[in-house]
């Protein structure tokens, strides 16, 4: 079955078929629907490594993460994919394991197979990530690269509220759990919490964690209470999650004993108690890096567009009164 037998049957053009198979959104959607019904009832499938050959079209975009088992990603890629397939697109997702090498090895390999990266938090120097970008066009989240389209989430407004509301309850000092070197998140978050520390006369106290995961927060403990601090603001949920649970095995009360509060909003109801957190809107920086990424292929011009989704702090039950100030 050849795109000739159902331009035939479907009153329309060869080149009008093609287009509805590759970009359907030129088209009149009477003349898509019209045309798919067609194809649908001759049992067509577009071969997809044909046209790529032909046209340069793959019909494929990938989404990178460093760490697919982080909470925070699987909203966005599935935010993705949904935006892409509404387009025809297929998504191809690759896990860097939070190590620029092979971030950079998995995206020359998709490179030969997709038109479009999405970037999420990449661990990749700048001038490797302009070198893809000749290749193939990308979409950053969570890194801002002058020149590139980027969707960045700014945790400042977020950071803001966590420290007024840690010092309205009177904590003197904070720890901040820190997460990977690389992450641009994590200088951010610093960043924004240095300042707004400074402003609120609170001490800081920074724990490199590394990878960022249950088990480093548990293991952070010993530190943290060694610090003299009464709070926590750990890089994710799920080193806030594996905090409290360090705490919990020294019978030390949340939040009576120490307040904790999360980043990212991914599993934060989930605890026990509900942990307080600074959202992160994983899902919309998807839809935003979604849609950037497509209006990219379908004008074949590349967009410096930035995008800036804001930050909000989430009270729910891990934060009370400094301890000193009790009783």
């Amino acid at each position: 079955m050849t795109i000739g037998d159902i331009a035939d049957l479907a009153g329309v053009s060869r080149s009008t078929v093609s287009r509805v198979f590759s970009r359907p959104e030129l088209l009149n959607p009477a003349t898509v629907a019209r045309v798919r019904q067609v194809a649908e009832r001759l049992g067509y499938v577009v071969n997809h490594a044909a046209r790529a050959l032909s046209t340069g079209r793959f019909g494929n975009i990938a989404v990178v993460v460093p760490d697919i088992a982080n909470p925070f990603f699987p909203p966005l890629v599935r935010r993705v994919q949904a935006r892409a397939d509404r387009e025809g697109y297929a998504v191809f997702l690759g896990d860097s394991d939070e190590v620029a090498d092979r971030e950079a090895d998995l995206t020359q390999r998709l490179s030969a197979q997709v038109e479009g990266f999405v970037l999420a938090s990449p661990r990749l120097d700048e001038d490797r990530i302009r070198e893809l970008d000749i290749q193939r066009p990308i979409v950053l989240v969570n890194r801002d690269v002058e020149g590139l389209g980027r969707v960045l989430i700014d945790p400042s407004g977020g950071m803001d509220e966590a420290i007024a509301h840690l010092d309205r309850l009177g904590h003197q000092r904070v720890v901040y759990l820190s997460g990977p070197a690389e992450s641009w998140s994590d200088q951010q978050r610093r960043q924004a919490l240095a300042t707004a520390a400074h402003s609120a006369g609170m001490d800081v106290i920074i724990l490199e964690l590394g990878r960022p995961s249950s088990e480093a927060g548990r293991d952070a403990v010993s530190g943290i209470l060694s610090s003299g601090a009464t709070a926590v603001i750990a890089f994710d949920d799920v080193v806030a999650q594996g905090v409290m649970s360090g705490l919990s095995l020294r019978g030390i009360d949340v939040p009576a004993r120490m307040s904790v509060i999360g980043c990212d909003d991914t599993l934060a109801s989930g605890t026990h108690p509900a942990l307080t957190t600074i959202s992160a809107a994983s899902a919309a920086a998807g839809d935003a890096a979604a849609e950037l990424l497509l209006a990219i292929l379908r004008s074949g011009e590349r967009e410096s567009t930035r995008i800036v989704i804001p930050t909000h702090l989430v009270l729910r039950a891990t934060t009370d009164v400094a301890p000193q100030q009790t009783g």
